[in-house]
């Protein structure tokens, strides 16, 4: 499939953002064997609580730190002590910063260089967030707000891997633009309006319609993106929801894809009756999201897009995804050049067929 360059995004070959990498309550003190952005990693929980996620192998020998069952380090408990881990080759111990702090059967000095490159990382929503930029700067915006999360009414999603996608999520982040994709792939009809919004480093899409086969007379979607990895749309209706879309680099070409749904219920606490609606709504909630799924599946990369009236900003989605994959000196130029609100022109506020009669 294509690759960024292929795009002509920018300098970097992966975006600068945070990304989800894996569900919060699969990490242990047992290392998690990761990769993403052509990385292979390590990640585990350390005896405080505390996250570490960091590239996978040790800068002695090259030995991958996290996958072994057999050495001693591993069998005697010594693989993660404390909030350390210890290379199961030669027992060299490294800190969750990275640096190695002990070469057991060396007593000279630690070499500077011996050290493993480590990632920030946080909990969000259930799930562990990862900070990836080629730069190596520290964060420079926060993953999206989610009170929902903490809030006892709301029963919280449970997250769904997805899997692999033979995409580059140039394609998947231009659904943000895709307003006339919304009728046969999803249902949609009798849109009211479709705007997107660009806002430094979040992309907003705001619509209201109607929808061949559910009773709300109108559905009222807020969407946005915090970065370009995480997804959260805002839908109104009987039962308000909260979905959640996250892809990930695993390789240039190659994302996986993370999914799931916040649904508030009618009770100050949710009990088993909403969270029995809450399940509904995941699921039907996914096939819609699968739908979009499939497309990508199948399609061949889009380099360029055969732009026609109705469609979306596709033009200014691609040039505000572009700040991901640049110096972040440069992203403000990229921010300059999109903020602002865009209103798609084939909606009832905004029906061009009118316009032309005229």
């Amino acid at each position: 499939m294509a690759k960024t360059a292929d795009y002509d995004l920018g300098e970097f070959t992966f975006p600068r953002g945070w990304f989800m990498i894996a569900r919060a309550d699969e990490v242990s003190k047992k290392p998690l064997n990761l990769r993403y952005f052509g990385q292979n990693m390590v990640l585990y929980r350390g005896d405080s609580g505390r996250l570490v996620l960091m590239d996978a192998y040790c800068p002695h020998m090259g030995t991958h730190i996290g996958q072994n069952e057999t050495s001693y380090v591993v069998m005697d408990n010594e693989h993660v002590d404390g909030d350390n881990i210890r290379c199961p080759y030669h027992g060299w111990q490294f800190g969750p910063d990275g640096k190695c702090i002990e070469i057991p059967y060396s007593p000279a000095p630690i070499p500077a260089s011996a050290c493993i490159r480590t990632y920030p990382v946080q909990e969000w929503g259930g799930s562990v967030l990862m900070w990836h930029d080629t730069e190596q700067g520290e964060p420079n915006f926060d993953p999206p707000e989610l009170p929902q999360w903490e809030d006892p009414s709301w029963v919280n999603w449970k997250i769904d891997d997805l899997g692999e996608l033979n995409q580059h999520p140039m394609e998947v982040i231009d659904n943000m633009a895709d307003k006339a994709h919304l009728g046969p792939i999803h249902g949609s009809t009798n849109m009211e309006y479709f705007e997107n919004e660009f806002n430094d480093h979040v992309l907003v899409q705001r619509l209201a319609a109607g929808h061949r086969t559910m009773s709300e007379a109108q559905m009222i979607n807020d969407t946005w993106y915090t970065g370009p990895g995480i997804l959260l749309s805002k839908i109104e209706g009987d039962y308000p929801s909260m979905m959640m879309i996250s892809n990930t680099p695993i390789e240039d070409g190659l994302i996986r894809v993370f999914y799931g749904i916040l649904v508030k219920g009618k009770n100050d606490v949710a009990n088993e009756e909403d969270q029995a609606v809450a399940n509904e709504y995941h699921e039907v909630s996914k096939a819609a999201f699968l739908q979009d799924f499939e497309i990508w599946f199948n399609k061949r990369p889009c380099l360029n897009v055969l732009q026609v009236i109705g469609d979306g900003p596709f033009g200014k989605t691609r040039i505000w995804y572009k700040q991901f994959y640049n110096p972040r000196d440069k992203a403000k130029d990229y921010q300059d050049q999109v903020n602002g609100v865009v209103v798609t022109r084939g909606t009832n506020r905004d029906n061009f067929e009118k316009t032309a009669a005229e």
